[in-house]
């Protein structure tokens, strides 16, 4: 949000300039992000956090430089005259819950017409649009305190009542957007007599607004339930000034000050004269008990001895009331101001003395340290892990550990774990599974340009088991387009990535870790395409699985080329050890190759191959993998030839030729017993 410089020097006379002030505010947690304009026109680009809506405005930015400038801050303090008669009218607030305070003042005979030029030049400012001397004045005073106030038309008001309710059944409003909003019965409203005038502490309705016309005005100042006014403003999709402050809790106090403000301001530039006593209906509060600070836990966290002088210095300008407590000078209690409803603890009063003081003034010091370096578990295989992946060529990325419903149920068969309070329906549940986010991932380059992309994603799936939860390590793969980047080397269209590819990391992968048979079969997962797609089985274990993403899904998701995947299940993967490198010394004696040409039907795989050619346990067999692989021409439709190589050798002998003969029958019979068929 934007804040005017010269207006927070309006209530703390600092001598810095403006870019000083900026450094310094930006060091104690307003985070100025850059400068706009000159002299009176100076103007900070801040972010204020989310739990600050206290520094949402310049006296609040104007209280945090009057603590780190130690400094007094000047007070607000609206000025009126002598009222007259009585307002003519009554409030009623139907539940405290929702609106424990409701203040309002009555001004009559006001002249409506633009504002000052000062309050114009102020507004324009912060991007705000000029209407009329009232709605500025509401505006202003949003931007000078942080209070969203409202004014209307009192004229347009019937009975002369203010009713705080919720809406009934088929009620409607149009609101100061021009938008007619049909109205639940959770909206919260500010009603007269007959119909909602206002949606609570989001925006005022359009059919009391104030105009040319206006004579007679009401002024309401209010403060509303943070969660109720969330709920309404999510539910018509209305996000304003005043819902964003309310959402996140404003000063229960700033009420009847808020009011007086902008009843000044009218009465300045308006005339008119001011009705009645101020209305001031409070059906509840905020009550929260002071804090007890020690300063030898200040000391503790903060690693520097503060002298009480100083942190009550801290805290008094900062509007905290300190009272000594019962070991004096050592222990205080501490009242926290109304405007600072992030502060709860003793932990984020000292947090506050720390922002204050400056981080930069405490000493570089490391915590002590006794006892043996710990060894994390998994960490070697972690980091192997993921250095083999960047030597693939794949990056690093990291998605939400949130997906929608449906993504939890088409990617895994886990029960998901639900969120009380999600994002959005496209958060909604716990992960059950990396694949959605590796996906978006994925489209989020290629829809960008970005057409070859690999990337990795290492984390945690969680699931629901029974009344518990389930954590499990994952690391998902993610490639699409090229098999390899563009070079002077390569021609200018290379091969597209391939299943094969993808099978190739894995395997690289799978390499590093022991085990005594690794093989592959097809039993994957309805979104994974079923004749390129696998998983990985190490020692009776499943893995892995991988492959091209299932046509469908991928044009559902509008993936515009193919997609890989890869899930590594790390759990049931680290169960096994590293490999060790060792020595092995070349063999001697020369090795034997026989060829074997087979035709076989396309429903045998040559993991079925592969696996009856390992159980004749043939000790000289060194590797038997396949060379090529033809359909077409006299193959028959439904069947493929396959050229299958063989390699025997002995570490003790030359083997002899009668003996690779009678291993290569052996061979022969155990693939016809696949109905293989033998070419010749």
């Amino acid at each position: 949000m934007k804040l005017s410089a010269n207006w927070i020097r309006d209530f703390v006379e600092v001598k810095v300039d403006d870019t000083t002030l900026a450094h310094d505010l930006s060091s104690i947690g307003i985070a100025v992000e850059g400068i706009e304009g000159t002299g009176v026109s100076t103007v900070f680009e801040t972010e204020i956090g989310t739990n600050r809506p206290d520094a949402m405005n310049h006296y609040g930015v104007a209280r945090e430089a009057s603590a780190f400038y130690d400094v007094p801050l000047k007070p607000i303090a609206p000025k009126l005259p002598a009222h007259s008669g009585l307002a003519g009218v009554t409030i009623t607030v139907e539940d405290g819950r929702y609106c424990p305070r409701f203040t309002a003042r009555v001004l009559r005979d006001v002249s409506v017409k633009a504002s000052p030029s000062k309050v114009v030049q102020r507004l324009g400012l912060l991007d705000q649009r000029p209407i009329n001397n009232a709605a500025d004045a509401t505006n202003y005073v949003l931007w000078e305190i942080g209070k969203p106030t409202h004014v209307y038309d009192l004229d347009l008001l019937e009975g002369g009542r203010i009713v705080v309710r919720f809406a009934r059944a088929g009620e409607t409003l149009k609101t100061l957007d021009g938008v007619e909003r049909k109205l639940t019965t959770e909206d919260l409203v500010v009603a007269d007599a007959r119909k909602p005038v206002g949606l609570a502490g989001v925006m005022g309705g359009f059919d009391t607004m104030i105009t040319e016309r206006t004579r007679n005005i009401l002024i309401e100042s209010a403060w509303w339930d943070p969660a109720t006014i969330r709920k309404v403003s999510k539910r018509h999709s209305l996000h304003t000034d005043a819902s964003h402050r309310f959402e996140r809790g404003a000063d229960f106090e700033s009420t009847i000050v808020s009011t007086d403000r902008v009843a000044e301001m009218i009465l300045a530039s308006g005339g008119g004269t001011l009705t009645g006593d101020l209305m001031d209906v409070v059906v509840g509060g905020r009550d929260q008990a002071p804090i007890v600070l020690n300063l030898s836990e200040v000391h503790r966290i903060l690693g520097k001895a503060l002298s009480a002088q100083e942190v009550l210095r801290i805290l008094s300008r900062l509007g905290f009331e300190t009272v000594a407590g019962r070991h004096e000078g050592e222990e205080f209690e501490v009242t926290v101001p109304s405007w600072r409803l992030d502060v709860e603890r003793e932990i984020d009063i000292i947090e506050e003395i720390a922002r204050l003081h400056g981080y930069d003034r405490f000493p570089n010091t490391l915590p002590a340290f006794a006892g043996a370096v710990v060894d994390l578990p998994d960490a070697r295989k972690d980091e192997k892990v993921r250095r083999s992946l960047l030597g693939l060529g794949y990056d690093e990325a990291v998605s939400l550990t949130f997906i929608s419903e449906e993504d939890a149920r088409r990617f895994s068969a886990a029960s998901a774990l639900a969120l009380a309070n999600p994002l959005s329906a496209e958060a909604s549940v716990m992960r059950t599974s990396l694949v959605p986010g590796m996906l978006n991932m994925l489209a989020y380059n290629l829809n960008r340009g970005t057409n070859d992309v690999r990337l990795f994603e290492a984390g945690r799936v969680y699931e629901a088991v029974n009344a518990h939860s389930a954590e499990a390590k994952r690391i998902c793969l993610g490639a699409s387009g090229r098999a390899l980047p563009l070079n002077v080397l390569q021609p200018s269209e290379t091969r597209p990535l391939t299943f094969f590819d993808l099978k190739g990391d894995l395997e690289n992968l799978l390499a590093a870790f022991a085990s005594e048979k690794l093989h592959y079969d097809a039993d994957t997962p309805d979104y994974y395409h079923p004749r390129r797609s696998a998983r990985a089985v190490m020692d009776g274990t499943v893995v892995a699985q991988f492959g091209q993403l299932h046509p469908d899904v991928a044009s559902a998701r509008k993936l515009r080329q193919d997609v890989f995947v890869a899930e590594l299940f790390l759990d049931r993967l680290y169960e096994h050890d590293l490999r060790e490198p060792r020595y092995r010394a070349l063999a001697r004696y020369p090795a034997v190759e026989r060829d074997f040409s087979f035709v076989f039907a396309d429903s045998v795989m040559f993991e079925q191959i592969d696996q009856a050619v390992s159980k004749l346990r043939l000790g000289e067999l060194r590797s038997f993998v396949p060379v090529e692989i033809f359909r077409g021409g006299n193959v028959p439709a439904g069947r493929y030839s396959i050229l299958l190589r063989a390699v025997f050798q002995s570490t003790e002998r030359t083997l002899r030729e009668d003996e690779v003969g009678r291993w290569s029958e052996q061979i022969i019979k155990a693939l016809q017993a696949l109905s293989g068929i033998l070419r010749s």
